[in-house]
């Protein structure tokens, strides 16, 4: 098919230019996520020459993807060449696109006590949007305004109506699936058609129906039409292993190899930023960072600086960015750089509904994630006793069998042989999940800082964490577990447990490993008390933005990366035109 021909060819390595010794460069982009590589979109399309830093390797599509290898096709069915998976070391699963680490050899992190939380890094070109869930929510206008709903946290120096024209954008250009359904909880936006429920997802509608809670077509990053020479889904649900057709969002192949062939892109790969460096008029200058291949320091000059390598790994860099003029870290006199840290609130349950038991074996994959799913219904509701809320992210089918699918059937069931594998055919696909994605207010025990007695293999300052959950976010995921509890009965189910209980085992997720943290470079009207104004612009910086989810004041129930890509483009915009006026 000429489409997906087209599609395949985006993105060789050959396209860039690697070079080492650079001149100085209009703006250098650190991490190549969702906001790194919009900003490199943005600036490349208006003429800008762009330099962007990654700390880990090039990515191939035809070789780092596994989409359509069969288990039966490697050794071990996917379990490790040394049984990883057996003992708890395999890191993210043998066949998930090769996008990051929980735990990076040379490259620690610390909890401080009392804390726990973990720390997902992306290694590679595009980072996460090489495999994450390609949920794309926007924000909705109450979202934006927190204090003055509740009286909790503070409220965003921008509204809604300033950022719709950017969510805009963002939807038009990287595809998101859904339908207009006129709820105030989850704003409308430009959608291509919506993919059919599975068999499941039309019972969970018809049980959430009966509760009066809304179940509704789903909003994801996925193609259901071409757009921009990247092919439509052929729906084999193998998202989370990366999309070589790139019919599933990725920065990697939707913006920056089509950036590489307007000549205005060079990328540095395996470059681990140290510090931004500051002139003696106080602005960004040049970037240090290490080149991991040769262990050696280099600098890149350039006139200004767009930070999106994650939201704790951008705050590490301008807190490890001193000088005489910012002693306690680049941009950061109000003290902010670091607090205020969020993750989404996560619980899930599983259960098992006799009605999905024996059904005919077909097709379910559609696309790698859910195809309806259930917006905040309570959010006008003055009787719950928590604040903000939380959406339902729902799944089941007939998901491809391999190592760990049937895991706990033998617990189920006594026997062994033909009569349990028997038993294990009959209950395959009759099971759903049902996960919530809830809201964080930010507190003062939450926050990341450097270490002052560790470093990296690269000789840079780590970060330590301090993390803690609030009654507020303890009592949301409690709602989510009766509500789910309400849900699986009501379809004729039978709960089994938590989801994910090796994360969630206390009943709620432990911080970080739902890998939406925010927060930590907050934007704000007032340089004391944030870093960032409301373009993502440092106030006492002007030649520095920050684009990807730090600068964000609060972590709605949303999944974050719609809004990084939306606030980026409207970044990378504002630096254009200020760049432009000659004011950077």
């Amino acid at each position: 098919m000429p489409q997906a021909a087209a599609a395949l060819a985006i993105g060789p390595p050959a396209l860039f230019q690697i070079r080492r010794t650079p001149p100085v460069f209009d703006v250098v982009v650190i991490g190549s996520g969702a906001g790194g590589g919009t900003a490199v979109k943005v600036l490349t399309d208006l003429g800008i020459q762009v330099a962007l830093l990654e700390a880990g390797p090039m990515l191939d599509p035809n070789r780092d993807f596994k989409e359509h290898v069969w288990p039966y096709e490697v050794d071990h069915r996917g379990a490790g060449a040394h049984a990883e998976l057996y003992f708890g070391r395999q890191q993210w699963g043998y066949f998930a696109a090769p996008n990051g680490y929980w735990d990076i050899d040379g490259e620690p992190y610390t909890v401080a006590e009392g804390s726990e939380w973990r720390w997902f890094r992306s290694r590679i070109l595009g980072g996460r949007t090489n495999h994450y869930g390609r949920i794309s929510l926007r924000f909705s206008d109450y979202d934006f305004k927190p204090y003055s709903t509740d009286g909790l946290g503070d409220d965003w120096p921008v509204a809604y109506d300033e950022i719709a024209p950017y969510y805009d954008k963002a939807e038009a250009f990287i595809g998101v699936t859904g339908t207009r359904e006129g709820l105030r909880s989850a704003p409308d936006g430009v959608f291509l058609p919506p993919i059919p429920p599975r068999v499941h997802e039309i019972l969970v509608q018809k049980a959430c129906a009966r509760l009066n809670i809304p179940c509704i077509p789903s909003r994801m990053a996925m193609l259901t039409r071409p757009v921009h020479g990247r092919a439509a889904c052929h729906y084999c649900g193998q998202c989370g292993r990366g999309c070589r057709t790139a019919s599933a969002f990725a920065s990697s192949q939707a913006m920056i190899f089509p950036a590489g062939k307007t000549g205005k892109l060079t990328v540095f790969t395996g470059a681990m930023a140290r510090e931004l460096i500051v002139g003696d008029s106080g602005r960004v200058q040049a970037v240090s960072y290490v080149d991991k291949a040769t262990r050696t320091e280099k600098q890149i000059r350039c006139r200004a600086v767009v930070v999106a390598a994650s939201a704790c790994e951008s705050a590490r860099l301008l807190l490890n960015s001193k000088s005489p003029r910012f002693s306690n870290g680049l941009a950061n006199s109000s003290g902010v750089v670091g607090r205020y840290l969020t993750d989404t609130v996560g619980f899930s349950l599983s259960g098992h509904v006799p009605a999905l038991e024996g059904l005919p074996r077909h097709n379910s994959d559609g696309i790698g994630g859910m195809h309806v799913y259930v917006p905040w219904w309570l959010w006008d509701k003055k009787d719950k006793d928590f604040p903000r809320g939380y959406h339902i992210e729902i799944g089941g089918g007939f998901p491809m069998p391999q190592i760990g699918s049937f895991h706990g059937a033998c617990r189920r069931h006594e026997g062994y042989g033909a009569a349990l594998k028997a038993r294990i055919r009959q209950e395959y696909g009759a099971f759903v999940s049902l996960a919530g994605r809830g809201e964080m207010i930010p507190n003062a025990q939450s926050y990341c800082e450097i270490d002052p007695h560790r470093v990296d293999r690269y000789g840079i300052p780590v970060l330590r964490f301090h993390f803690q959950w609030s009654q507020h976010e303890i009592k949301q995921a409690r709602h989510m577990r009766e509500t789910f509890r309400q849900i699986i009965e009501t379809l004729g189910g039978r709960v089994l447990g938590a989801a994910n209980p090796e994360r969630e085992g206390r009943g709620i997720s432990v911080g970080g490993t739902i890998i939406h943290e925010a927060g930590t470079v907050r934007m704000g009207n007032d340089p004391k008390t944030s870093a960032l104004n409301k373009y993502c612009q440092a106030h006492e910086v002007p030649n520095l933005y920050v684009a990807d989810a730090a600068p964000f004041v609060s972590n709605p129930d949303k999944n974050v990366t719609l809004s990084i890509v939306a606030f980026a483009w409207r970044a990378a915009e504002h630096l254009a035109e200020e760049m432009r006026q000659g004011n950077v």
